[in-house]
């Protein structure tokens, strides 16, 4: 039978076997004292001079970070802290040694770090990170899961760039052109059409020379999308969706949160309903800080701070100038100069997470905007039958997986928030 370390509350005084790894020992003449970790948490194995195996005592001081073993040992609950277990160990046998491991407890500079991200991951922060992610990614499914939503998968080669091919990448898909995709969007509108609810998770693809901590070359996103819903009607389900998912981390994810040193006070407050701004009113604020920011333009990182540092909560801003926005955004029929848009900007200085809006549905619009992006009508052919064949109203929004994850996490850079970054400039390893 096989054990694992966060099951052995189960085992208290039975003999087990553990299979793992060295993350810390220290010695003195009569006790010796192992960390050992398995991937499911890390336990303290403890070898007294006289009660284990002669040979194990002696070769204890030959066991390096990160060296592969098997140790045998009682199970038992340490007196003075109810819950937290500890095995008397009997024996070891090593599995694989580890010779001069590269990343030790001194400090290491990002570049090697990154360069050894393949070992990085095994450090306490890094694997918090990450099972951060992986209750994320549950938690996601599981509300729209439950909530009626159909998962329908978008496809990664797609045969039009929707937005312009300047940070898109571009590949052969035999004698034809393909690119790898932004967002699944566009897709997610046929879809809804037919389950009503639907959504997509996976991987999206930026091709910009951006090296900032928000930013990512392959990068995960989540797409709903659901027809006749409006704007308004996109902000209430985002932000049920973030309450949600930032309530469920903290509730199952505790320990991770505090080796990362979050501040989880700062996340208990993030429950519905959020702040509204108009784009207009959202000018205002950032021009009494910035007084350099142009009305009409996208907010930067340092807008985006201005307007979320004002609110301890997660705040829309919405009707973006339609000339920024993509050409299936909906016009404001009351002054067509702003959009039926809305971005969801996190705490803390973490920027946008969620982009969305509502769907042009007029297709006499659609196929006007199609023209003055100069896109290619024929490209766009099976998406205008959505406006021939039973056109709705429709929106949807999409979340970035790794900002969600690095503000969940205080991490301040996205690079620690998925096992292996893409990044301009870096795809190894």
């Amino acid at each position: 039978m096989r054990y694992f370390i966060n099951d052995l509350s189960k085992y208290v005084g039975e003999q087990v076997e553990l299979k793992g790894w060295v993350y810390n020992s220290r010695a003195s003449k009569k006790i010796k004292f192992l960390q050992l970790r398995d991937g499911t948490g890390t336990l303290q194995c403890i070898f007294f001079k006289g009660e284990c195996d002669e040979s194990a005592f002696e070769k204890f001081n030959d066991l390096t970070q990160e060296t592969s073993l098997k140790v045998t040992g009682v199970v038992r609950e340490q007196p003075n802290k109810p819950g937290v277990f500890e095995l008397g160990a009997s024996n070891f046998e090593v599995i694989g040694s580890s010779v001069d491991y590269p990343i030790t407890p001194k400090e290491h500079g990002i570049d090697f770090l990154m360069n050894h991200r393949h070992l990085w991951l095994r450090s306490k922060k890094q694997h918090a990170a990450i099972k951060v992610r992986a209750k994320l990614v549950t938690a996601i499914r599981d509300f729209f899961d439950g909530r009626g939503f159909t998962l329908t998968d978008a496809p990664i080669f797609t045969p039009n760039a929707c937005e312009g091919t300047t940070d898109l990448f571009e590949t052969k898909y035999f004698d034809e052109k393909a690119y790898l995709s932004q967002s699944g969007q566009l897709y997610m509108e046929a879809t809804s059409a037919a389950f009503g609810k639907s959504y997509c998770f996976g991987p999206t693809f930026r091709a910009e020379k951006s090296k900032t901590r928000r930013h990512l070359i392959e990068f995960w996103m989540v797409e709903p999308e659901v027809a006749f819903n409006d704007i308004y009607d996109n902000m209430d389900l985002a932000e049920q969706f973030v309450e949600y998912i930032i309530q469920r981390t903290l509730k199952e994810c505790p320990d991770e949160l505090k080796t990362l040193e979050r501040d989880i006070t700062k996340l208990s407050v993030i429950k519905a309903p959020f702040p509204r701004i108009h784009y207009k009113e959202a000018v205002e604020i950032i021009k009494k800080e910035n007084s350099d920011f142009v009305d009409g333009e996208d907010f930067g990182g340092a807008d985006e701070t201005i307007l979320s540092s004002k609110h301890e909560k997660p705040v829309f801003i919405h009707h973006f100038p339609a000339a920024i926005k993509a050409f299936y955004m909906k016009e404001d029929e009351e002054n067509p100069k702003y959009s039926m848009s809305c971005d969801l900007l996190a705490t803390e200085g973490y920027g946008e997470i969620i982009g969305g809006g509502q769907r042009e549905d007029s297709l006499e619009k659609l196929l006007s905007k199609i023209n003055e992006h100069e896109l290619s009508p024929d490209d766009f052919s099976w998406y205008t039958d959505l406006r021939k064949y039973g056109g709705h109203p429709s929106a949807g929004f999409g979340l970035g997986l790794e900002r969600t994850v690095a503000w969940v996490c205080g991490l301040s850079h996205v690079r620690e928030t998925i096992p292996f970054p893409r990044m301009y400039g870096r795809q190894y390893p």
